[in-house]
Order: structure tokens, then C-alpha cells, then sequence
């Protein structure tokens, strides 16, 4: 009995002090938008311990260690990235590994991005050497989907090899390292066949996650509608969705009916713009008709980081300007990602959740956007990142919004 007074006395202790300790941030006055939990009007968000605290209205300032004052601007979950390229490292690659990789760290938070999926850089056979030198060591969440080829995206050549299509090899591989694992990618293949995508549906049955095809080649002996209608299951995704080969419209530019029926199926289909892959041609029509994409991503490597591609919340502004509202622009960045890759705790503002947080502004005036042959739109809007909060702490903060005057503030030398 004694033992059990004493803990209820430490508890309610416990709970005292952290109410007591007040709040680590305050983003005071801004303007919420998110959309999983219907969301969309001014309020203060209260961060303590890496976590959301509280979500109202004039939340006290005493309260707060540091106060962004984000009147005027909009907060909404971290941005997630749903195809970027993350195995960043020293060798030589036609595609997207090495050399050709991001350090999501040195990107993603001038984006307010707070999440990235890596879609098959690497294959089972060197999976771990990633998770150890990059997925472990980042402060961005990076999230993974394992290539088919075992041999991951080094050469076009080596992905095309059948016998390192190993889905036993690729589901246990993914099974093993499931808290980051979230799927598994088919890539670049080219022979008059679907065998990648169904070797990595079978990799993805044994782990019980969903494939993502990037099916940049359109042959007559495998067509795109027969893909999205047939070999992919619900909540499989296709990428590249607004690729020019893709055949999308018909010869009045309207969207095929097979789209719609593979999207009543439960595919997914995702931007994925890239240095190669994203064309207004095919975007705008589909997009004015309001076949929009599940999910706004970049497909960030080293061929699209200067590109037409710029950065997430450029990818994001295209799309306004295309004429999709931002709450659901918004919504594209952040819930259904984190949806589709089976991670719903996060692409959203909610008590007890990570505070991941993306302070955005929107500018207004005369914005103009390009694809990746140059093709132009001009949009009366364009997002911009203004601060990034990551599990609780601010990383990127555009115009010092969480520092105080320096005559005032206190001398702390940061340790590198």
C-alpha cells in the first residue's frame, strides 16, 4: 500500500513539473492548415519535449521558452517528399546513387521538409550500408523503398538483369528493417515485359508494404493502362504520373477512362518531377480536369536539385498555379503521403503527435514555371519556407524568427 501511495505521489510529481516547464516553442498567430484533422483557421501551436502540447487559440506567451510570432503565414504538418534520392556516397552512378544522391540534410529544410522517402536507390544487397551511413545519421526522417535489382539504381544496364530480381531476398531485407521500410520500387526497366513489377509485388507481399513503379518506358507489349488496371495492386503507386510518354489524354486532350477506373481500384499516382519527368503537357489538361495526384513529390537527386524541379514547395507552386486550391496542395505534401506509405501518425498537427511543423508564406504577384523542356505557366502565387520545426526543434528559420535582439540575447557558443 505504501508502495503504491508513493507512486501515485511521484506521478502526479511528474506530471507537475511538466506542466510546470512550459512550453519549449510557441508559434503564435498563424494560420493552420491541416487537413487530416480538418483544420483550417488561426491558431497557436505549443511544442514541449519534441511533441505537439497544445493547439488553441491565444495560448499564453509566458508559457513559452521561444515565440515565433507567424502572423500571417500558414502552418502546416512537416512536408513529406515521397520520391527522393537519399544514398548519397562517393561512387560513380548513371542514375541516382552516389554521387548522384542528396544529403537530404542539406536540402530539405530550406523546403520545409521534414520527411523523405528514398525510392530504390539502393537494393537488398547493400540496404544496410545506406541505413548505416545515411538513413541512421540524418536528422531528416528518411523513410526507404528497397529496388527490386539488388543491385539498386548504380546503371540502367545492371537493372535490367532478372536473375537480381530477388523478391525473397528483397522482402526479408525490407521485413528486417521495417520501422523504416516502406515499400519496394520498380525502375527503368525496359524489356517488353511487367517481370520488375511483378517481382517487386511479390517482395511487397512478403512485407506487407506497397510498390511504387517508375515506368519511364511506354512499349506497345506492356501498355501503361494494362499496369494501372491489372498488375498494380490498391494502394501501389505510379510515379512519373505527368511524364510526356504517358498516355494520359486522348487526341482532344481529355483524360482516359482507364484512369479513372484505376484510381476507383486504389492506384496511387504520384508527381515524382524530377530532371526528366514532369510535363505541362500532359499536366495541365489532366489537372484543369481534376485528375489530380494523389501525392506532390520531387524526385530530388543531383540531375534535378538546379533544374526545372527547383524544390518541394516549387513543385508545390506549380500546382497552385495549375489551379488546385492550397488546402489540397497541402494535403497532397503531407497527409496522403504519409498515408501511402502507411505512416499515419505523421502529416499532421495534432496533441501528442512529433512536431514536425512548416511554417509557409505565399506570396503574391506574377510568378512564371517551367517543365523540364522549359514549357511555361505563370501563376499569381508561389510558396515559400519561411521556418522548419523538426521533432521539436526549429532547423531552418528564414528570417530569424526564434532569435531575439542580439544586445539582449544570451552568448551561446554552439559545439559543432
Amino acid at each position: 500500500m505504501w508502495f503504491c501511495a508513493m507512486a501515485v505521489v511521484l506521478g502526479l510529481a511528474s506530471i507537475a513539473s511538466a506542466q510546470s516547464d512550459g512550453y519549449d516553442i510557441l508559434l503564435k498567430g498563424g494560420h493552420v492548415l491541416d487537413p487530416k484533422n480538418d483544420v483550417d483557421a488561426v491558431r497557436d501551436i505549443a511544442v514541449r519535449n519534441g511533441r505537439i502540447a497544445a493547439i488553441g487559440e491565444n495560448l499564453p506567451v509566458a508559457d513559452a521558452k521561444i515565440t515565433l510570432d507567424v502572423t500571417g503565414l500558414y502552418v502546416a504538418p512537416g512536408l513529406i517528399d515521397l520520391h527522393f534520392h537519399a544514398f548519397a556516397g562517393t561512387e560513380n552512378s548513371s542514375i541516382t546513387a552516389g554521387l548522384s544522391s542528396i544529403f537530404p540534410d542539406h536540402v530539405t529544410f530550406g523546403s520545409c521538409v521534414t520527411t523523405v522517402v528514398d525510392v530504390g536507390s539502393s537494393g537488398w544487397r547493400r540496404f544496410e550500408d545506406f541505413r548505416r551511413t545515411v538513413i541512421d545519421r540524418a536528422r531528416t526522417r528518411i523513410l526507404a523503398m528497397i529496388n527490386i535489382a539488388g543491385t539498386g539504381m548504380i546503371d540502367y544496364d545492371l537493372e535490367q538483369h532478372p536473375l537480381d530480381l530477388d523478391p525473397r531476398k528483397t522482402g526479408e531485407m525490407a521485413k528486417k528493417h521495417g520501422d523504416v521500410v516502406v515499400g519496394i520500387k520498380s525502375a527503368h526497366w525496359r524489356a517488353p515485359t511487367f517481370l520488375s513489377v511483378e517481382r517487386a509485388i511479390e517482395a511487397a507481399e512478403i512485407a506487407g508494404v506497397p510498390v511504387m513503379v517508375d515506368f519511364g518506358y511506354f512499349l506497345p507489349e506492356r501498355p501503361y493502362e494494362r499496369l494501372v488496371l491489372e498488375v498494380l495492386r490498391p494502394g501501389d503507386i505510379s510515379t512519373h504520373f505527368y511524364r510526356w510518354p504517358a498516355p494520359l489524354l486522348d487526341e482532344n486532350e481529355k483524360v482516359r477512362p482507364y484512369l479513372h477506373q484505376a484510381r476507383e481500384r486504389g492506384v496511387k499516382f504520384d508527381v515524382g518531377h524530377g530532371g526528366g519527368s514532369f510535363h505541362f503537357r500532359n499536366a495541365d489538361p489532366a489537372v484543369r480536369q481534376g485528375f489530380w495526384p494523389d501525392s506532390i513529390s520531387t524526385d530530388w537527386h543531383r540531375g534535378s536539385n538546379n533544374g526545372a524541379m527547383i524544390d518541394m514547395v516549387s513543385v508545390m507552386s506549380k500546382f497552385l498555379a495549375l489551379g488546385i486550391p492550397l488546402d489540397e496542395v497541402i494535403r497532397r505534401s503531407t497527409t496522403n503521403p504519409a498515408i501511402q506509405v502507411n505512416r499515419p501518425e505523421l502529416g499532421q498537427i495534432a496533441v501528442g503527435a512529433e512536431a514536425d511543423l512548416a511554417v509557409l508564406r505565399l506570396d503574391r504577384g506574377r510568378f512564371g514555371f517551367v517543365d523540364v523542356r522549359r514549357g511555361r505557366i505563370e501563376g499569381g502565387e508561389r510558396l515559400g519556407c519561411e521556418v522548419t520545426v523538426r521533432g521539436g526543434r526549429v532547423v531552418f528559420d528564414y528570417n530569424g524568427r526564434a532569435g531575439s535582439p542580439w544586445r539582449t540575447a544570451k552568448i551561446d557558443y554552439p559545439t559543432r
